[in-house]
């Protein structure tokens, strides 16, 4: 009987080309969990993602669905999958989901942390998950900036798809800039988000805090709707997709 199954995921994304299965790249989170998926089903499978994560960008909590013609348990589903996957994704959850439940349509928000380290030494365990800072930020500054783009705004000077055809109106709740010793975590709460957009939004924040820009000047590259006016696209190492919503 065909089930419909809601997959809760984790992965380091360092060696993938993103979650997206493309023809010409082989390294995708999506490719490997649906070519296990298919020797497991003996049948090809479509598996659904809550989005599309960029190459080299990590998440804790990846959702996806997909729809199986198994008598496997849940657990049994899921055990098989982190047996034959690659040691650097696990997949953390298999639960049965209703036949409409679509990973992405239903999903109602995301929460993404991006990481920097800015202390003296090199942090060599944790390289591939941070971007290191070469000065210190000014915090206060950068909440100050970040109070600006809280709330409902059009992000395209945030967007990094020149042919975005859809809006670009996004609601971001919460921006939270906390720092734990040499680290520097900027912790963003949205409905959705653009491609790129939290690493020029970390990238453009951290501008304020070096003093290149002002927090006030905000108001001015979300009014101008244009990439130029936005600032730096931080690397992809210091992304993690933390958590994605539903009702």
């Amino acid at each position: 009987m065909d089930q419909n199954y809601k997959l809760l995921i984790s992965y380091d994304g360092t060696r993938y080309h993103g979650w997206e299965a493309k023809p010409d790249a082989e390294m995708t989170i999506q490719g490997k969990l649906e070519s296990v998926l298919e020797k497991m089903a003996g049948a090809p499978v479509k598996v659904i993602g809550a989005g599309r994560t960029d190459a080299g960008v990590h998440a804790r909590g990846m959702v996806a669905n997909v729809h199986l013609d198994t008598e496997m348990s849940e657990d049994k589903i899921r055990n098989y999958l982190n047996r034959y996957l690659p040691e650097d994704i696990c997949v953390l959850e298999v639960k049965a989901a209703s036949e409409r439940f679509h990973a992405r349509y239903n999903a109602t928000g995301k929460t993404y942390r991006y990481s920097c380290y800015s202390g003296p030494l090199k942090p060599v365990f944790n390289r591939k998950y941070v971007c290191v800072l070469e000065n210190e930020p000014n915090l206060e500054l950068m909440r100050k900036a970040a109070a600006y783009l809280t709330g409902e705004h059009d992000f395209a000077s945030f967007c990094g798809n020149p042919r975005m055809k859809k809006s670009t109106v996004c609601n971001i709740t919460s921006i939270e800039i906390t720092r734990s010793g040499a680290y520097l975590n900027f912790t963003y709460q949205g409905d959705r988000f653009l491609r790129y957009m939290v690493r020029i939004l970390t990238g453009t924040l951290l501008e304020v805090g070096s003093g290149k820009r002002s927090p006030e000047s905000m108001e001015a590259v979300l009014a101008a709707k244009k990439r130029s006016e936005a600032g730096y696209l931080m690397p992809p190492q210091g992304l993690c997709l933390m958590e994605v919503r539903y009702f």
